[in-house]
Parts: C-alpha cells; sequence; structure tokens
C-alpha cells in the first residue's frame, strides 16, 4: 500500500497559550474526525504531529488515520522554528518509503506548518535539512500578526494568513486542512496521480487570506 504521509508542524510557543493552542487541539480532532468519514482517506493518509517551542519533538509519529489520536499540547517558550524544520526533515526521511526498483514509495508528504511569531534560532539551517527532502504540496499559515510571513515564504511560497489566531479562524484552518487531504486522498486512489500544486487543494475559505507573492 502506497500511504499518503501528512505532517503537522505546530508551533506550541508561549505566545500560542490560551484561546489558540486550545483551539489547534480541537481543530486537530476535528480534522481527524471529517478525515475518517473519506474512504479514500481511510484508505491512504497516515498523519504525524511535530511541535516546536523552544526545543521540537514528535508528539505523534506517523500513524495510520484510524489510530491517529490528538496529542494533548502545552504552550511555553520561544519559537525554534530551525529545529522544527530540520526535525521534520529527519522524520520525513525515515518514514517515507522511497520508490526502489521492486517496489513503489509512499506518495510524497503533504506539510502544513503553522506559527504565530517570528523564529528564535537558526531556521535557514532547519530549512536547508527540511528542503533536502521531497515533500509534495507545503503549506505555511501565518496565525496572527504577529507571525513573520517573510520567513514562512521562504519556506514555501504557498502562505495563508488568520489575522487573528481565534477559535473560529483556526478551526476554519483544520477544516480547509482536511478538505485538502481529501482531494489528495481522492486523487490517489481514483487516479494513481498526486496533488503536486497548490492550485488543485480547495481554495482557502473566507478568513484565510493566501499571501501573494
Amino acid at each position: 500500500m502506497r500511504r499518503l504521509p501528512v505532517y503537522l508542524l505546530i508551533d506550541v510557543s508561549g505566545s500560542m497559550s490560551g484561546e489558540p493552542i486550545h483551539a489547534v487541539q480541537n481543530g486537530m480532532e476535528n480534522l481527524a474526525a471529517e478525515l475518517r468519514k473519506n474512504p479514500y482517506a481511510l484508505e491512504t493518509a497516515w498523519l504525524s504531529v511535530i511541535t516546536f517551542g523552544s526545543d521540537a519533538k514528535v508528539d505523534v509519529e506517523l500513524t495510520e488515520l484510524p489510530d491517529f489520536q490528538p496529542p494533548g499540547l502545552r504552550a511555553g517558550g520561544v519559537t525554534a522554528l530551525g529545529k522544527g524544520l530540520k526535525l521534520l526533515g529527519n522524520k520525513i526521511s525515515t518514514e517515507v518509503k522511497k520508490t526502489t526498483a521492486d517496489q513503489k514509495g509512499d506518495w510524497k508528504p503533504l506539510v502544513f506548518i503553522m506559527s504565530d511569531g517570528g523564529p528564535t534560532d537558526d531556521w535557514r539551517k532547519g530549512l536547508e535539512g527540511f528542503k533536502k527532502q521531497k515533500a509534495g504540496i507545503v503549506v505555511a499559515c501565518a496565525a496572527g500578526k504577529g507571525a513573520d510571513v517573510s520567513v514562512l515564504k521562504e519556506i514555501t511560497p504557498n502562505v495563508v494568513k488568520l489575522d487573528t489566531p481565534d477559535e473560529k479562524s483556526i478551526s476554519e484552518f483544520f477544516r480547509w486542512v482536511s478538505a485538502s487531504v481529501q482531494v489528495s486522498s481522492t486523487k490517489v486512489e481514483s487516479s494513481g496521480q498526486e496533488a503536486d500544486d497548490f492550485g488543485e487543494l480547495p481554495p482557502p475559505p473566507k478568513g484565510i487570506d493566501l499571501v501573494k507573492h
């Protein structure tokens, strides 16, 4: 079986305390519930959650959708985005099966990054390691006015922005992530082709603005 890996890289620094971190928690629970309603996602989607505050850690290893349990999140510390990107790159390298002469590997992973601030570490070094991996569509979400959009644009051209990282907007973001994974799962299952362009995903809903070049 060719898996469709989906990685969530989530900022849990101190500025995410309160409503934002609770909204992310609820958003992941709703994401999993919505995906389980889709037979194509059930067949192909595997989810992983990596968080970064002062350090980065894997909260959920790459897990088959029916077995996925959203982690409990706590916000605190600074914004070590570079460590998060480095760990993300390492996990893609070790977890995503590569195509060989004998068998097809996994589909290219979908990556969704959320941050509400500016990085406090050497994020370019972390980005260098991440970019060595062959990810598919990478989307970054600037959650609120404090997010450093210019940094996120260097990670990926696909950046969306929430004006306020509140319950409503973060919930909308995760609903859109769910819809995007469902579109990608349906495509790989029905046509044997993967979604490899941001334009193939559903358009972001009202309140989630695409950051133009």
